[in-house]
């Protein structure tokens, strides 16, 4: 197997956000950031958050000061002393009510629906930031820029954001189109399908996304179908190498060129997604290309 480019902790992490958002995509209505529990005060001072994405964006608008809690998976050198109050899908009702948050970050899905429900029934303010897509990225910036008192921080992260999306896309019209895998695990294979964020910036930076007619947004992709796709580069995000050879060495996998995300950037759907759609850039359009 070999090393990864980024911390195992956090990519398992991110996995379980993805299947959560893949169930929850599927549900019938899709709505924005919304609250629950009671409002939180107009200064909030204690802010607990359930995923490294969230807590990206705290720190990022320069509120790091306020985070009391944050969830096992989060690896910033910033949180590392703080209190962990479990998982995405299983956060502990009583290790977040216990830290008296004035604000819980909450990416929605429904393995954490039932314990973040409690949280608000017992008085503690919540916020829910689902975060399929771009839109819902950028949504989410403006919303905790909102709670946090750092509106003007947030806009400018939206701001750049949306710049390097321009950028990135007058600068793909130039040059031919990949087709591309982008998957994160292989066995099975989970990859990008519409919907998704990765789906989005795969467009931005000039791909063609081969499970553009998957069913949803993060769905297990028949191997059968992917062959039949004979992507030019397969984007590999997964956290272990478990089933990677044997996909590799199929005919219509084993043409295509194979690459490895260099970091996060392109995994949490945060502020740092301008980042990664530069990194995405730069894997699709390798030298002599350059970045623009």
């Amino acid at each position: 197997m070999s090393p990864r480019p980024v911390g195992l902790v956090v990519i398992a992490a991110v996995l379980c956000l993805v299947a959560g958002v893949a169930d929850a995509a599927s549900a019938p209505t899709h709505s924005g950031p919304r609250t629950l529990g009671p409002p939180a005060p107009a200064k909030v001072r204690r802010v607990v958050t359930l995923a490294p994405s969230l807590t990206e964006m705290v720190l990022t608008l320069g509120a790091g000061s306020t985070l009391v809690g944050v969830s096992r998976f989060d690896e910033a050198k910033e949180v590392e002393k703080l209190p962990r109050v479990g998982g995405f899908t299983d956060p502990s009702v009583e290790a977040v009510v216990a830290l008296k948050p004035d604000l819980v970050l909450v990416q929605p899905g429904p393995g954490n629906q039932r314990p973040v429900e409690k949280m608000a029934e017992l008085g503690v303010p919540v916020l829910l930031l689902p975060l399929h897509s771009v839109t819902d990225v950028l949504a989410a910036m403006r919303a905790v820029g909102r709670a946090l008192g750092r509106e003007k921080e947030s806009e400018a992260v939206v701001t750049r954001i949306e710049a390097t999306r321009t950028r990135i896309r007058e600068a793909a019209k130039k040059l031919p189109a990949p087709r591309v895998l982008f998957a994160y695990g292989f066995e099975p294979l989970v990859v990008a399908g519409p919907g998704s964020f990765a789906h989005e910036l795969l467009r931005d930076a000039g791909g063609v996304n081969v499970a553009a007619d998957a069913g949803s947004a993060y769905p297990v992709y028949s191997v059968e179908r992917a062959v039949r796709a004979r992507p030019d580069v397969v984007v590999d995000a997964a956290d272990v190498d478990v089933g990677k050879d044997k996909l590799r060495a199929l005919p219509g996998l084993a043409e295509a060129r194979w690459v490895e995300v260099p970091s996060l950037a392109l995994l949490q759907p945060g502020p740092s997604l301008g980042r990664g759609l530069e990194e995405l850039f730069k894997l699709l359009h390798p030298e002599p290309a350059k970045a623009p």
